[in-house]
């Protein structure tokens, strides 16, 4: 049988069996070997391929579709070294909990390890980051092998999207030739028998007995100084019935500002966000103990937050996962709890009932609402300075974003300063960034990625992480994506201002500052993008608004002093913590 036959029926086969069971995207990167595979998915009409030069950014771009979408989407390579560039995406996806499926091209067996062209060893290249990996079969057209590759296909969307979402490695070896029949009637019939069921893989939330459900209740009940802590986390749902057991047990909720309970129609009372700001004074977290930590999501962004609960680690902690994992980096987890978060919420509720009509807020409620109002006033005043501060770029943002809108936040002090200045509101924000692993590489191609899914979408990111991305930008050319990109150019890295090495002047420029000395504006335009520059408030509010009422890629850069943004912070958090100080002493008179 000819070559192009086999592979046209073999890998038909397999790319049906994604299609069918619900995969959508494909991020492909150009390459000879991947050339059969590459083909068929571009010839399936229930998928859609997106293509992407260089494959980190390609990683990137397709774990960031992943993330919005919330859907699985696939990536396929080359043989050699384009596959090793796919690692650092491949980690974060890990990391977070990201679906992709990886597709690598390789040579057969016979050309491995005898010096071929672009032939590295590829077998379980991406080690314990991904959750399954398969070295699939030499094309062949036999009954057994056409339902091996549909059962290979059905089973590593499955793996990937089942119990701890992450990537899912499947490596293809291919002799020559290369070219696929695309002519053939029946392309996509392969391995279909006539009265033989296909396989369907179903899966169920976790549920834990209902009488560990009622004892926890009965203790719950009994205690006062409670807490609910949400960290990054994605599922819509969440907010709201995190708000109605807060309700019932008067535990005020301390939200990240990747939790997605910060914005929404949902009640806000028992919202805290300025913790942050708030928990880094000693005599504060000495003053606010509590008794028990109920904790959702993965490590919340804020180091006064981590180091709070490590001080209070003798206090019983709860952490609830939906599947295996041990989201605990505080080391203080009392109980360990794997069910599904909404189911436990609305167990936990039902069986703890309603509050008696008439009570009013306990006094423990009563006083993280006081300290959070008291710490928004000062952070308030301190953003109404009339000079145009890095921080202003935050509470500017929030305050122009519509309903219904994403937010695409990077790392390093973007995150850290969004936890300190989204303060809650009505309209519906969601905020995406890549927490896995914290990094700053494949911002940019993460967030284009997702702007394919989440519209309108803005990204707020450093100049460093920009910089380091650049090429990213390829993808909103091609495909002709929206996006809004704010770079907050402080000419280095802003966060090494706030560490320890800030103080050893001798090498901290070289070696931690690392001033770029970059003008962005060409390599915008290179990708067909606008670019706006702000030097005020009012400059910015105006090219924002402009910039989310056009399409395409729009960059929008602030320029910033990182020695006046360490000052503005450092100013805030003293007078926060005196503040904070003297409402906790006034409750207690």
């Amino acid at each position: 049988m000819e070559q192009g036959i086999i592979l046209s029926t073999y890998l038909g086969a397999f790319v049906d069996e994604l299609a069918r069971c619900g995969l959508c995207h494909v991020v492909i990167s150009p390459g000879s070997r991947s050339t059969p595979l590459a083909l068929l998915l571009a010839e399936h009409p229930a998928i859609q391929v997106w293509l992407h030069i260089d494959e980190r950014s390609a990683g990137f771009f397709a774990l960031g579709m992943a993330k919005a979408s919330r859907k699985t989407v696939a990536l396929l390579c080359s043989s050699g070294t384009a596959a090793a560039n796919y690692m650092p995406a491949v980690v974060e996806a890990h990391q977070s909990r990201v679906p992709l499926l990886l597709l690598t091209a390789d040579r057969p067996p016979e050309l491995r390890d005898v010096g071929a062209p672009q032939a590295i060893d590829q077998i379980h290249i991406f080690g314990r980051y991904v959750k399954w990996f398969v070295e699939m079969a030499l094309p062949e057209v036999s009954p057994d092998l056409l339902q091996y590759a549909r059962m290979v296909a059905s089973r590593a969307l499955m793996a990937a999207r089942s119990g701890l979402q992450g990537p899912v490695h499947l490596n293809f070896p291919f002799r020559e030739s290369l070219i696929p029949d695309l002519s053939l009637l029946d392309l996509w019939k392969g391995g279909r028998e006539e009265g033989r069921c296909y396989t369907r893989v179903l899966t169920g939330y976790r549920q834990l007995e209902q009488c560990y459900m009622d004892e926890l209740a009965q203790e719950l009940r009994q205690v006062e100084r409670g807490l609910i802590v949400c960290g990054p986390q994605d599922d819509p749902l969440l907010a709201g019935n995190v708000v109605a057991l807060a309700e019932r047990l008067q535990y005020p909720v301390l939200a990240d500002p990747l939790s997605q309970i910060r914005s929404g129609g949902h009640d806000k009372r028992w919202i805290i966000e300025s913790y942050d700001a708030f928990l880094r004074d000693r005599e504060v977290i000495d003053m606010l103990k509590p008794q028990v930590v109920i904790r959702f999501g993965a490590a919340a962004v804020s180091k006064a937050l981590f180091l709070y609960l490590k001080q209070h680690s003798s206090c019983r902690q709860i952490v609830v996962d939906d599947e295996s994992g041990w989201q605990d980096p505080t080391l203080a987890a009392s109980d360990m709890l794997y069910v599904n978060p909404i189911f436990f919420l609305r167990s936990i509720g039902q069986a703890i009932g309603r509050k008696a009509a008439g009570t009013g807020l306990s006094q423990w409620s009563r006083t993280w609402m006081k300290v959070n109002e008291a710490a928004k006033e000062v952070i308030l005043r301190q953003v109404s300075h009339p000079d145009f501060w890095e921080v202003h770029v935050y509470v500017d943002l929030l305050a122009c974003l519509p309903d219904q809108s994403t937010l695409f936040i990077g790392n390093s002090m973007p995150v850290r300063d969004l936890d300190t200045f989204f303060f809650g509101q009505e309209r519906e924000i969601r905020v995406i960034a890549n927490r896995g692993a914290n990094g700053i590489d494949g911002v940019v191609s993460s967030a284009l990625g997702a702007a394919t899914a989440a519209k309108p979408l803005v990204l707020v990111l450093g100049d460093l992480s920009f910089y380091h991305d650049l090429n990213g930008l390829l993808a909103a050319k091609l495909h002709k994506i929206d996006i809004t990109i704010v770079v907050i150019n402080n000419d280095g890295g802003g966060i090494f201002s706030f560490l320890p090495q800030a103080k050893l002047p001798r090498h901290f420029e070289e070696l931690f500052g690392t001033p770029l000395g970059l003008d962005f504006q060409a390599a915008v335009r290179m990708y067909g993008g606008e670019f706006y520059s702000a030097s005020s408030r009012q400059d910015f509010r105006q090219a924002l608004r402009q910039s989310l009422g056009r399409q395409g890629l729009k960059v929008l850069e602030v320029i910033a002093n990182r020695s006046e943004n360490v000052s503005c912070h450092r100013t805030m958090w003293n007078t926060v913590s005196e503040v904070s100080r003297q409402t906790l002493a006034n409750i207690g008179r």
